[in-house]
C-alpha cells in the first residue's frame, strides 16, 4: 500500500474501470473523488463510482477515524449515502474486488 490510501484506491478504481469497459460495453462507470467532506469538518475522503445507465452508485469512504478500512455502500444516484456502510480491510480490496462490484451491481 502506498502512503496515500486515496491514491491507492483511485489507482485500483481506474484499473477496474478499464477492465469493466473492456468486458462490458454497456457499463460505462463514472468515477468521482470528493475531498469536500473535509471542507465541512468530516475527516474523510469519498469516491463514487456511478453507472448512469442503471442510476446506481457505489460509495467508497476512507475515514481518518478508521485507518486501513474501506467503508462502502451500494445506493442509487438519487439517494444520499446512509449510515449503514459495510466495512472491509483496505489491504483486502483489490482491482478484482472493484471490478466484481461494478459487474454485479451495474450489470
Amino acid at each position: 500500500m502506498s502512503e496515500d490510501p486515496l491514491k491507492t484506491l483511485s489507482d485500483m478504481a481506474s484499473d477496474a474501470h478499464a477492465r469493466i469497459q473492456a468486458a462490458h460495453q454497456s457499463i460505462n462507470p463514472v468515477i468521482g473523488v470528493r475531498r469536500g467532506m473535509r471542507d465541512v469538518g468530516i475527516p474523510a475522503d469519498a469516491m463514487s463510482i456511478d453507472c448512469l445507465r442503471t442510476q446506481r452508485r457505489i460509495m467508497l469512504i476512507l475515514h481518518d477515524g478508521e485507518p486501513g478500512t474501506l467503508l462502502y455502500q451500494f445506493v442509487t444516484i438519487e439517494e444520499e449515502a446512509g449510515d449503514d456502510f459495510q466495512r472491509m480491510a483496505l489491504a483486502n480490496v483489490k482491482v478484482q474486488t472493484l471490478f466484481d462490484w461494478m459487474q454485479e451491481y451495474f450489470g
